[in-house]
């Protein structure tokens, strides 16, 4: 069996679904060579590196998140718009019914301010408060979040209250929903041979749920998933399955023979034949949802947006000169522009890049503060400012 990967979001970019595999975003300020500070980066770029993008030759780090595999990913590659095959052809699955589509959404991501859209799945488990439970990665790095319901294709913005990326759960707060269907779950444990569905938005492509059956095939695998910058993760007892999950299943639910919820799509081995999937067990996914919507924070728990300045440093300075500025973002607001030093941050000073790094994360998104600057003239200036939302990391 080939080497599983983690059910990267699908990617939606120029008409084409690619199989995502870009890796964690900084999310506070990225810093840039000192000789590349007179070339405008892209937008998307700034506060945002990713491991497994193709790299600015200008700047040296990565960006447009999704892009580097491009027609070489775990699953096949992409569908391109003069593909006629759907993504899911060949695979052993169908359209999910109404009844296993209940309480089963499709997360839809903007990446990097704008620069790509990303699709996976997710389970509304609260649906008087709106609550969705989905992977860590689908949403990882994204900027805005919207959330479908399968049964009645309403759209709702929503927000990360927070996230744990070591298990990879999320867990989004619905704007403005109605109450709605929410999936039921059940905490036992399966046994070896017991049949299963996987029901997730295969492909990313927006439309009709699919349903992937199957059989378990070990309860308690501990996999290790292989990751974009050559690293290793390992993820303890998750649930083995031979249903044929891909990518854009992200977050989706994986059913037991009553139609409840056991488990949530995380991984997979590689290629189109033979596919293995790997599921969290639902017990371990509420047990990490109600640590999240206590507020309390730990080891692996982060909850709220990291605060956001809109800047991209120039490294090797000793001071915090801005590269580039993020247009309408918090700097740009407030007048910062590409050539100023930042020396203090809510009376903070902020000698070194590390100490605004510091001075920053210190504080919380919305968070409103004074920020002193010196432009490259030599003059002084402060001015008010309300710190943005970092991608989320």
């Amino acid at each position: 069996m080939s080497q599983p990967f983690f059910l990267r979001p699908a990617l939606r970019r120029a008409g084409a679904t690619v199989a995502a595999t870009a890796l964690a975003a900084s999310t506070v300020l990225t810093v840039v060579p000192a000789h590349a500070a007179t070339v405008p980066p892209p937008a998307s770029a700034l506060e945002v590196d990713w491991p497994g993008s193709p790299a600015d030759p200008a700047f040296g780090l990565g960006y447009g998140g999704y892009g580097r595999n491009a027609g070489l990913g775990p699953y096949g590659g992409y569908a391109s718009p003069y593909d006629q095959v759907p993504v899911t052809a060949g695979l052993d699955a169908t359209d999910a019914t109404t009844a296993q589509s209940r309480g089963v959404v499709m997360v839809s991501t903007v990446v990097e301010f704008g620069s790509g859209e990303g699709a996976g799945t997710g389970m509304v488990i609260d649906g008087d408060d709106g609550v969705v439970v989905t992977n860590h990665h689908v949403v990882e790095g994204s900027t805005e979040v919207t959330v479908t319901v399968a049964t009645t294709g309403e759209t709702y913005d929503a927000e990360v209250l927070g996230t744990d990326a070591t298990h990879d759960v999320a867990v989004l707060l619905l704007v403005d929903a109605p109450s709605m269907p929410e999936v039921t779950t059940n905490t036992a444990t399966l046994d070896v041979g017991d049949a299963v569905t996987a029901v997730g938005d295969a492909g990313g492509d927006g439309g009709t749920l699919t349903a992937a059956p199957g059989t378990v095939t070990d309860p308690h695998e501990p996999v290790t998933v292989s990751n974009d910058d050559g690293t290793e993760t390992t993820i303890r007892n998750l649930i083995e399955v031979d249903a044929d999950i891909i990518s854009g299943d992200s977050g989706g639910a994986l059913l037991d023979g009553d139609g409840d919820v056991v488990g949530m799509n995380v991984a997979a081995s590689s290629g189109r034949s033979d596919i293995v999937g790997y599921v969290i067990p639902i017990r371990r996914v509420l047990r990490i949802a109600d640590d999240i919507l206590s507020g309390e924070e730990s080891s692996t728990v982060s909850v709220g947006y990291d605060a956001f300045l809109g800047v991209q440093l120039v490294s090797g300075t000793g001071a915090a000169t801005i590269a580039a500025v993020l247009e309408g973002g918090a700097a740009d607001e407030a007048g910062l522009r590409a050539g100023d030093i930042v020396t203090a941050v809510a009376g903070t000073a902020t000698p070194t890049i590390a100490a605004l790094r510091r001075a920053v994360a210190s504080h919380d998104a919305g968070d409103e503060v004074r920020v002193a600057w010196t432009d490259s003239l030599g003059e002084a200036h402060s001015a008010d400012l309300t710190l943005g939302r970092a991608p989320v990391a």
